[in-house]
């Protein structure tokens, strides 16, 4: 037999039900609203199937977050069914994870997914006029082979009404958030503890880390312990919001931004926080002050009825007011839910001058005003506080706890 005809006779799709099925993060009635939700959706659309390709709606409507590692992965829903389709390399932990079913394609062949996608929806008597596609992350080659194994159909971007689902937050989900700002308040108390003259970024980093994620297996035994981080930057490191900890060991006189990021089963959640190691010097404190000053003034404006373009313009006169408006470096806020540093974004609910979003009960936002002041200038340095916010029927509630201002983070005094 040649190699050709012995790679011809290995299977293109597996089922591989391997063990049983994991505890769920939610619950089945949790799960069937979001499909219901998401059929909908389908129906209103005229689509007879989604193929969900991102991280974020793959998570969100079967409980399953993959790892790519270069590979494609699939979450197929129909009027009547659904299914993740998965790499052969994670074997049977795939279908323990999933909410419904799994179908696993091999490496075997060339384009095997989009065959083993075509084939599973054939088998389910499925011939698809419109397809549902998330076209804010596919990529374009993956569309064009969408297209080219369903010839005949019409692909429909499904993104924007995917995202509008998942903005409002269900009872369970918020348990989970809520979970993850106490547990990332835990992870700031540690790394306030780990603080010291000369202890370099990353130390600092990893003793928060540590404490999350062995609180998140405490708290949530059944789930993956994966992604957990912190940024914790000094001094001129401080300038950006996405900085990583660097060996840079922490000098008498500092700013220090603390940045904590629990995940919980997919879930972001977030603590940020200005410090200084040492008093700081009076236009760094005057700049703090004027930070901490929006930062109220934000947590005040979050409440229903309210749109983001209204919260972010009100803002903007106190930093006018100071001069300080060029040195806001990004929104005041986002939305909270499955969504990471390297996936899902739920971009209609920003804190931003062009988003016109409404907030309303069900909706979880961040209060995170941030200005930078260049290396060189008076209180050079980045300065923003963070706090997460479920909006109510009559308000907001605020679920993180660690203090902030100059009153409670001025260290080693």
């Amino acid at each position: 037999m040649s190699v050709v005809e012995s790679v011809a006779e290995l299977e293109r799709l597996k089922l591989i039900r391997n063990g049983e099925k994991e505890q769920q993060t939610f619950s089945a009635t949790e799960m069937e609203r979001r499909l219901s939700s998401l059929r909908a959706i389908m129906a209103e659309q005229g689509l007879d199937v989604v193929l969900l390709t991102s991280y974020h709606n793959v998570k969100y409507y079967s409980d399953f977050l993959y790892t790519s590692f270069g590979r494609s992965y699939a979450h197929v829903v129909t009027p009547e069914d659904n299914y993740t389709v998965t790499a052969n390399i994670d074997a049977g932990m795939q279908w323990r994870r999933t909410f419904g079913d799994n179908v696993v394609y091999t490496d075997w062949h060339r384009d095997n997914y989009i065959w083993v996608i075509r084939e599973s929806l054939r088998s389910r008597g499925v011939t698809p006029g419109r397809i549902g596609v998330e076209d804010d992350t596919l990529p374009l080659e993956l569309r064009q082979k969408f297209q080219a194994a369903f010839p005949d159909a019409v692909l429909a971007d499904v993104s924007k009404s995917a995202m509008r689902q998942r903005m409002i937050k269900s009872a369970e989900e918020i348990e989970v958030i809520k979970h993850g700002a106490r547990i990332g308040d835990l992870g700031g108390e540690a790394i306030r503890a780990a603080i010291t003259e000369g202890v370099p970024e990353f130390e600092v980093a990893l003793a928060g880390t540590d404490a999350m994620v062995r609180e998140i297996a405490r708290t949530l035994p059944q789930t993956e312990i994966r992604d957990t981080w912190v940024w914790f930057q000094s001094g001129i490191n401080t300038d950006g919001a996405h900085n990583w900890p660097t060996t840079r060991r922490v000098q008498r006189g500092d700013i220090l931004s603390l940045n904590c990021f629990p995940m919980t089963s997919g879930y972001y959640t977030a603590l940020e926080r200005t410090l200084f190691y040492g008093e700081p010097d009076p236009r760094s404190l005057e700049l703090w002050e004027i930070n901490v000053q929006v930062h109220r003034a934000g947590l005040e404006l979050i409440k229903p009825g309210v749109s983001c373009a209204e919260i972010a313009h009100t803002l903007n006169e106190i930093y006018i007011g100071h001069g300080l408006l060029p040195n806001r470096t990004f929104g005041y806020g986002h939305s909270f839910g499955v969504l990471s540093h390297y996936y899902g974004r739920e971009a209609g609910l920003e804190l931003r001058e062009d988003i016109e979003t409404v907030l309303e009960p069900g909706m979880v936002v961040s209060m995170e005003p941030m200005i930078m002041v260049p290396e060189g200038e008076p209180g050079a340095g980045g300065y923003r506080e963070h706090d997460i916010l479920v909006v109510g029927e009559d308000g907001a509630e605020n679920i993180t706890k660690f203090p902030f201002g100059p009153e409670h983070n001025i260290l080693g005094v």
